[in-house]
């Protein structure tokens, strides 16, 4: 059996893969993290686990080869529980949830757990191991020193720069729709006063051709093209945008591919822009970025392929 975890509302990526472990006859099982509060049954011992979510469906730790990690949402306390109780509440299924993914270890996931979790939380890592393996990165600064921004701002900026609140998204089918993401200039520094309230991301704003949204599996590129070369992020959704394939060059592939493998990652979304100088720059990866636009829009069978990486590291007979 394949587990995935993903959330409630998810739907289309999802229902792709599960539509495709069917055809080959494996079995699969589909864990909403946000309902792992009250609404499922969960039992650990020190090396299994039994769980039954909410619909009355069975889940025992021994019978599961593979997982997909493919969403993680919070849970909700329920409505009748006392306020001064819902802080023990979260962090008891907090840990029960971790406990529960820490069982599941040794087995194959897409991606591993504990990898997942320090590249999905760390910016500044990706960036040193973008750069480390030949990739072109923006000059970067994480801070919540007003005096430093500044300084940042005026030494590399050129006038004009890209703010962002670290992993702060709105989530869709089309992709996380970037709600954090602004350009600022020299007329809009005063707000930076407040930055002690709020620790932001600043870039240079680098002028550029287009943006490419990359999925990576296992060494094989699913790349989409947007011409959004006038605003901040693809994810702020414009009239006249669409996707088309595009084709990375070598050197850029073999970049991420070998960063990819660094970070210990089967799988990631990648942002990447193309700039007016030529150069292609480095954003970021999402371990478990959106992708259901490029499927959608371009054919690219990215469900197909992560289905098929867990079969074959799984072993699991037709």
């Amino acid at each position: 059996m394949i587990l995935c975890i993903t959330h409630s509302q998810d739907f289309y990526n999802i229902d792709i893969f599960f539509e495709y472990l069917t055809s080959r006859n494996i079995p699969w099982f589909r864990l909403n993290s946000d309902r792992m509060n009250h609404l499922q049954k969960i039992s650990l011992s020190e090396d299994s686990f039994e769980l039954t979510d909410e619909d009355g469906n069975i889940l025992r730790s021994d019978e599961i080869k593979g997982v997909w990690h493919r969403k993680a949402w919070a849970i909700k306390a329920p409505e009748e529980l006392d306020k001064d109780y819902e802080k023990i509440f979260f962090k008891g299924y907090e840990n029960l949830r971790y406990n529960l993914m820490t069982i599941l270890e040794d087995i194959p996931w897409i991606n591993p757990y504990e990898n997942e979790r320090k590249i999905d939380g760390n910016k500044m890592l990706q960036l040193k191991l973008a750069e480390k393996n030949g990739l072109m990165i923006p000059k970067t600064i994480f801070s919540n020193d007003e005096e430093k921004i500044l300084t940042f701002f005026h030494t590399y900026c050129n006038g004009k720069a890209v703010a962002k609140l670290h992993s702060l998204t709105s989530k869709s089918m089309s992709g996380e729709s970037l709600i954090s993401t602004m350009i600022i200039d020299e007329n809009s520094l005063e707000p930076i006063s407040d930055i002690a309230y709020c620790p932001m991301i600043f870039q240079p704003y680098i002028d550029k051709e287009y943006e490419l949204r990359i999925v990576y599996i296992a060494g094989e590129f699913f790349t989409g093209k947007i011409n959004n070369s006038e605003h901040a992020d693809w994810r702020i959704a414009h009239e006249g945008q669409f996707w088309s394939a595009y084709e990375l060059p070598e050197d850029i592939r073999s970049g991420l591919a070998s960063m990819m493998e660094e970070m210990g990652l089967y799988i990631g979304a990648i942002d990447m822009i193309k700039g007016k100088d030529g150069n292609y720059y480095f954003l970021e990866v999402n371990p478990q970025g959106e992708w259901g636009m490029l499927q959608k829009e371009l054919g690219f069978p990215i469900a197909e392929r992560i289905a098929d990486n867990l079969i074959k590291r799984t072993n699991i007979h037709e």
